[in-house]
């Protein structure tokens, strides 16, 4: 079992000392030249800092986030399980699990990347700052990403859950044995609706409950089975799709 997640846009500083990034201890090693033709592609860009801001969306007050690219090659690096912050990774609160919850996490969490792609959770990358939909000189990431990391992750055994938000899905496609895990919160009526903000807590919280279980479970069924003792409600919702449902009162 592997568990697919959306990266964030902010990152934590710092990282091992006298460390750097080394391509060949990344996940998924086939795609290396994907990533690499990437890197020198945001190389190119921060070439130029204000053009780079605007490509990538940032204000004069986000400068340091062109210079984090420019030192891509020689930043120091980190398990990007630890590298990302934000709503989901807080809700995953990496820095408390106790060696077992991270060993477990290191074989079963991935982290779905613009600038790397899939990526171990325990795989060492430095602080950088890349979105799904930024535009580098002459490559357009959805069609550069989309076919070698839909066959990198159909390359891999068993379910995979995938948690990502859609935009990072369209990046590629999960395998036949995945199933897409949508956040939704179920009203008096019945009614269901797909959350926004708290989508990102739920499944941080959520994933994290998996970790701490440490079950590679082996069929949706085991999921769905399991959830009820960690406190969730799961269950089937469209086709290849799981709902997580959230009560009003959880939210």
């Amino acid at each position: 079992m592997i568990v697919l997640l959306p990266p964030s846009e902010t990152k934590r500083d710092g990282g091992e000392s006298s460390s750097s990034l080394d391509w060949a201890r990344l996940s998924f090693p086939a795609l290396t030249n994907q990533r690499l033709a990437v890197a020198s592609r945001l190389t190119q860009l921060v070439g130029d800092a204000s053009e780079a801001r605007r490509v990538l969306g940032l204000s004069v007050k986000q400068q340091f986030e062109v210079e984090r690219n420019r030192a891509l090659d020689s930043a120091p690096v980190m398990p990007a399980l630890e590298r990302y912050t934000g709503v989901l990774f807080d809700g995953l609160d990496a820095p408390s699990m106790t060696p077992r919850e991270r060993s477990f996490a290191q074989e079963t969490v991935v982290v779905h990347s613009a600038l790397f792609g899939p990526v171990g959770a325990g795989d060492p990358i430095p602080a950088y700052r890349l979105s799904h939909n930024s535009r580098l000189p002459g490559l357009v990431l959805k069609s550069h990403w989309k076919r070698p990391v839909s066959e990198a992750l159909a390359a891999v055994d068993g379910l995979q859950l995938d948690l990502r938000s859609e935009a990072y899905a369209q990046l590629g496609t999960a395998s036949p044995n995945s199933v897409y895990l949508r956040v939704v919160n179920e009203g008096a009526d019945g009614k269901r609706v797909a959350l926004s903000h708290f989508n990102k807590k739920s499944k941080g919280i959520f994933s994290r409950a998996l970790v701490a279980a440490g079950i590679k479970h082996a069929s949706i069924e085991s999921l769905i089975e399991w959830a009820p003792s960690a406190g969730f409600r799961l269950e089937r919702g469209a086709a290849g799709e799981l709902d997580l449902v959230v009560p009003s009162a959880g939210l």
